[in-house]
């Protein structure tokens, strides 16, 4: 039984890349993911990635920092420490809370939660805590190559995988042992 985990093809050009996502996805190979050191463009629905659901949490976190200032708000001025400011009492109307002395501290409430939110968010989806190093499959897939990685367990014949990559243009095809490279 071999001990690779992972089939790496290593490219030069991203057109080439895409050239052996199409030759893999032809051949019914599956791809584990693609490595790439800049954005290219039109990859995600190539690889069938589903848009991202930030949005939504985005949406979340703004609005439980506008629940959370106006909650305090509402209950400081109205009900803890009520003010008669020019003989209208806060209290006296439905909509009163919703005067522009309640606005700037809903928006701005609102802005710093989803910030703080989105970021956290994004540190536990992407597994980038500070302090902690990343995962890489090849640390050249940082700087000049661009690299497809291929579940090896319970695939094609790892040799058939090979030969599919080279013909798409690969300049190195590697078998990797470990999940991850460290960058120590």
């Amino acid at each position: 039984m071999s001990s690779t985990k992972f089939i790496l093809g290593l490219f030069d050009d991203p057109d080439d890349l895409l050239h052996g996502i199409e030759k893999l996805q032809k051949n019914s190979v599956p791809i584990y993911d693609v490595y790439s050191p800049m954005p290219i463009h039109g990859i995600e629905a190539k690889l069938g990635i589903k848009e991202s659901r930030l949005g939504y949490a985005a949406f979340c976190f703004g609005c439980l920092g506008a629940t959370v200032i106006f909650s305090i708000i509402y209950y400081t001025l109205v009900h803890d420490w009520p003010m008669n400011i020019g003989g209208k009492p806060t209290t006296s109307d439905w909509w009163a809370p919703l005067t522009p002395v309640f606005i700037p501290f809903t928006f701005e409430w609102t802005i710093l939660f989803t910030a703080f939110g989105m970021t956290f968010t994004f540190f536990a989806a992407t597994h980038l805590f500070p302090g902690r190093a990343p995962r890489v499959m090849d640390l050249r897939a940082t700087d000049d190559r661009f690299v497809i990685a291929i579940d090896a367990k319970g695939n094609v014949p790892h040799d058939d995988i090979t030969n599919l990559l080279k013909e798409a243009g690969a300049v190195e095809v590697k078998h990797n042992d470990r999940k991850y490279v460290s960058y120590e």
